[in-house]
Order: structure tokens, then sequence, then C-alpha cells
């Protein structure tokens, strides 16, 4: 087995938690959310992360303004909507439960 594939399946599991998290905080611009991804060895090309962040567009979970910019082209800056802040609450719990899960059947102690 090849554990490099698995911990890629393993990041793509939790991408799109980690990106609307992301943009939770604060409206974030795309290449933004690329280097806290990298910043935290989540690593994605934007050839992964535009298709993502489109379809969760599309969900009606983020939304977009474009902001000129003084050094090119103008930029989308991306924010989650009042859906999108719901179902990252869900997403919250979901992930608690997860982890709790798998720490407890991965736990080295007998219970």
């Amino acid at each position: 087995m090849n554990i490099e594939r698995v911990k890629s399946q393993m990041r793509k599991g939790v991408l799109e938690y980690c990106i609307l998290s992301i943009i939770s905080k604060e409206e974030v611009y795309a290449s933004d959310i690329l280097q806290t991804l990298k910043d935290a060895k989540l690593i994605v090309v934007e050839g992964t992360l535009y298709p993502l962040l489109t379809r969760l567009k599309n969900d009606g979970l983020l939304n977009y303004r474009w902001e000129e910019s003084t050094s090119g082209p103008p930029r989308k800056y991306y924010a989650l909507t009042e859906m999108g802040q719901k179902f990252l609450n869900e997403m919250d719990a979901t992930w608690t439960e997860l982890v709790d899960a798998v720490n407890h059947t991965t736990s080295k102690t007998k219970k």
C-alpha cells in the first residue's frame, strides 16, 4: 500500500472543511487560501482550489466580490453566506464527533 496515496485521500477528505473554516474568519482572496493550506501542509494547487470554490459558491455556501487591485487585475474575495456558516457549524460538530471516534478506536489503552 502506498502511504502517500492514503495521505492524499485523507487531505482531500478534509479540504472543504478547511477552506470553509479559513473563509469564515474574514473575506479572503484565493491566493491567501492557498498559502494558508500550504502553511498547514495541506498542499493544494490552484487547479484543485478554484473548482472547489466554484462548487461551494454554486451550492450557496460562498459568495464573492471583486475588488480592484493597484498591482494587477481585479481580485475576487470570498466570504461565507449565512447558509455557509450554518453548514460550517454542522461540519464543526461532525469533525468533533469524528475525531472523538478515531481517538477512541485508535487508543493504545484498553477501556
